[in-house]
């Protein structure tokens, strides 16, 4: 499932002259980093990344070997676990009478629309109401695709179930819930494709928010420390590091164990292992224009490192509301911002690399508004599934967080 050329062409025209120049920047970098054996490392958040169809991109990229690590959110691995994306149909709670207080605002009950090979998987896991889920399919309302699991009846109360499941398995084998989880994902998902191919996925700290219980699972399933620990080891690794679409990244920009831009002096003075994104190229996709005012700002003036020797406020210095990821990110020369729809951007920048590299991608992501996008969104839901329970529990000896050699 891909794109036309000319559908490519057609989301390349649509961009401004300097977003066209700034994606041929990061392809060049990318395709340098890799054709001399370096890596690439993709800091990924959910909503947007997962509707426009990013995260499964990214799982192909790492299937070809273009991706060689992924940080992300507890959303993404919550919603890979339950198959990416999903039809629900959206009734009334109050007319299959579900308890008020436990229904979100709107008061709608979300039913899973599964095929029956999927529903008899998860009947034969769990007690099922299947008078709720007839009456709600009979039920006037309204179908759509969505992110997978969450509030759908069954398959959100699934996935934080067999999360659980995972969180356990993992500390009985000293891994993480996204290295569990993702043996028995899908192939096309990120966790799915990570596991087949070694390669390390961990959520950040700061992103262990969604997912219900599964992102409670991942959270319990190793201390902080660890987890910054299991970043720091991505990060180190990486020559590029592309951010998509994720919000409170500071961890990546400013971490405990960073010493460019991040806190990771004291680290060191202790003999902790440390490390720094001095030389590292970074690339944020990214809607905010604050992002390249602020950008500009210390590439002409030197604004938001200014304001750090003086211990000012930068939002006041810059004159823009500052997220406080942009920090970090605007004083590591190797920058990049890319303020673009990333359902635009993402299929271009696969499109280029790939070409350059001659590798053959069997997926390229799209806009979800285009005819193109719509049918992606489509075939996602046809064809990237729950996870495997079963294939999961399948022990794998010794520890299993994939990691970089910090050689």
């Amino acid at each position: 499932m891909k794109p036309t050329r000319e559908t490519i062409e057609a989301l390349r025209a649509g961009l401004t002259a300097e977003t066209r120049e700034r994606i041929g920047r990061a392809v060049g970098a990318i395709v340098e980093a890799k054709q001399r054996g370096g890596k690439v490392v993709a800091v990924i958040g959910s909503g947007p990344n997962l509707h426009e169809g990013v995260t499964t991109l990214v799982a192909e990229l790492i299937r070809v070997g273009i991706v060689d690590g992924v940080i992300t959110s507890s959303a993404v691995v919550a919603h890979e676990m339950a198959g990416c994306l999903e039809k629900v149909h959206r009734v009334s709670g109050a007319e299959l009478g579900v308890d008020p207080a436990t229904l979100p605002k709107d008061g709608m009950f979300e039913v899973s629309i599964l095929p029956p090979d999927q529903m008899q998987m998860i009947a034969a896991e769990m007690l099922l109401d299947n008078h709720l889920i007839e009456r709600a399919l009979a039920a006037a309302g309204a179908t759509i695709i969505k992110g997978a699991g969450n509030l759908s009846y069954p398959l959100g109360l699934r996935t934080e179930m067999v999360a659980r499941e995972a969180e356990t398995i993992a500390k009985a084998e000293g891994s993480t819930v996204e290295a569990v989880a993702g043996r028995g994902a899908d192939p096309i998902t990120i966790i799915g494709a990570a596991a087949r191919r070694g390669v390390p996925v961990i959520v950040s700290a700061p992103q262990l928010v969604g997912g219900g219980a599964a992102g409670l699972a991942v959270g319990d399933a190793i201390s902080i420390t660890r987890r910054a620990t299991l970043v720091a080891d991505v990060l180190a690794g990486a020559d590029v590091i592309i951010e998509s679409a994720v919000a409170l990244s500071q961890e990546i920009h400013d971490g405990p164990f960073e010493t460019h831009t991040g806190h990771g002096i004291w680290a060191a003075w202790q003999g902790i292992h440390t490390y720094s994104l001095e030389g590292k190229v970074l690339i944020r996709l990214d809607l905010d224009p604050n992002l390249e005012k602020a950008w500009q700002q210390e590439r002409t003036g030197g604004a938001v490192a200014r304001a750090i020797a003086k211990g000012l406020p930068k939002t006041k210095v810059t004159g823009v509301p500052f997220r406080m990821e942009m920090s970090g990110f605007c004083r590591l020369e190797g920058s990049l911002p890319i303020v673009a729809d990333i359902g635009s951007a993402w299929p271009i920048l696969a499109w280029d690399v790939s070409h350059s590299l001659g590798i053959e991608l069997a997926f390229i992501s799209c806009r979800q508004d285009l005819r193109e996008g719509q049918a992606m969104r489509d075939w996602i839901v046809e064809q990237v599934r729950p996870v495997d329970r079963q294939a999961m529990r399948q022990s794998v000896p010794g520890p299993q967080v994939a990691k970089f050699s910090r050689a």
